[in-house]
């Protein structure tokens, strides 16, 4: 049982970074298109 647990955490932690990579890829082309450089988003967020 502990076998495919640790399988079935190593499964989400795959998914969990590769959603995350595709997120900031997105991101990353957005600002590019709009022309926007990412330092200018940080003040406005915090």
């Amino acid at each position: 049982m502990m076998k495919s647990n640790s399988y079935f955490t190593i499964i989400m932690v795959i998914c969990l970074i590769y959603s995350i990579s595709r997120w900031t890829n997105t991101c990353f082309k957005l600002w590019l298109k709009f022309g926007i450089p990412p330092i200018a988003i940080l003040p406005l967020e915090s």
